[in-house]
């Protein structure tokens, strides 16, 4: 299991070096757990909407991206302190072998998006491949 640095936040330079990128993004708090048979993504996207989310599969990958806004300040105020992240994010994590994406169920709910995905169904039958004959 391993979140992944996603594009957003670095990028190569011509001499090959990584940097951060131009613009601000964050990367949202995220609990990774299993728990009978299932592993559970949780992240933390309070004062986002639904709507706002995506999530897209890439083979054992899967990459939650949005944007929070932040229209609730005014253009001229100066920031005693600031925590709260706004703007684009994006969190890539590599889901370990045994766990079946195409499974996955999404739910966002009261600030947090949870992923269950299940384990992958493993067939316990005996399968008779057939052999044929090369002429």
């Amino acid at each position: 299991m391993c979140k992944v640095n996603s594009s957003l936040y670095v990028r190569k330079t011509m001499s090959g070096r990584l940097e951060p990128g131009g613009e601000t993004h964050w990367i949202p708090n995220t609990d990774v757990y299993v728990t009978e048979g299932t592993l559970i993504i949780k992240v933390e996207l309070a004062g986002m909407r639904r709507e706002d989310l995506e999530l897209t599969v890439e083979g054992n990958r899967l990459m939650i991206s949005g944007q929070r806004p932040d229209g609730s300040r005014s253009t001229k105020c100066k920031f005693l302190v600031m925590e709260i992240n706004y703007g684009p994010f994006e969190c890539v994590i590599e889901i370990p072998p045994g766990y079946d994406l195409s499974e996955a169920k999404a739910a966002y709910q009261n600030g947090f998006l949870r992923i269950d995905i299940p384990q992958a169904v493993r067939s316990t039958k005996s399968i008779l491949l057939p052999v044929s004959e090369v002429k």
